[in-house]
């Protein structure tokens, strides 16, 4: 098995590229970027320094629920190549540490498994929490300010 990251949903991240309302039914608002932590979720590279950026309100999920987390992300303004899901993205290098959880079919953490995991070690708790029949991915958030940043999946 391999574990592939997946940027943000490539149809949402140009929905609001070209203005539309982010999930709290804004526009995303315009910045430019300091080129450090400001991790686009499309490319899921910093946003370089200089280079206008998005921030919006988002919620990874497919449904409201109360496990539905909602909060701010970034993104280039302008298009950026989204990540190849088959490599560890940049963006993981930009902390010591993250959060990592496990979540079910219908989108349920599944309690127990959330973990402040260390950057050299996503992988092996990721695949160690995949060993688990209800585990259906795993997200990975800033263990400072708890923002998603990308969503851990298992590939045959």
């Amino acid at each position: 098995m391999t574990l592939t990251y997946l940027p943000y949903a490539a149809e949402t991240v140009a929905s609001l590229r070209a203005g539309e309302a982010d999930v709290y039914g804004n526009p995303a608002e315009r910045t430019i970027s300091s080129g450090v932590g400001t991790p686009c979720r499309s490319c899921l590279r910093n946003v370089p320094e200089g280079a206008e950026m998005l921030i919006c309100a988002a919620r990874p999920f497919t449904d409201l629920h109360p496990y539905a987390e909602t909060g701010p992300i970034f993104l280039c303004a302008d298009h950026c190549t989204p990540h190849d899901p088959a490599t560890l993205p940049q963006i993981l290098e930009n902390s010591p540490t993250f959060l990592l959880k496990a979540y079910d079919d219908d989108e349920r953490i599944i309690y127990g498994t959330g973990q402040i995991t260390p950057k050299d070690q996503i992988a092996r708790y990721a695949a160690r929490l995949f060993e688990q029949d209800a585990v259906a991915y795993v997200d990975v958030r800033s263990a400072r300010n708890n923002c998603f940043l990308t969503r851990i999946m298992q590939t045959p």
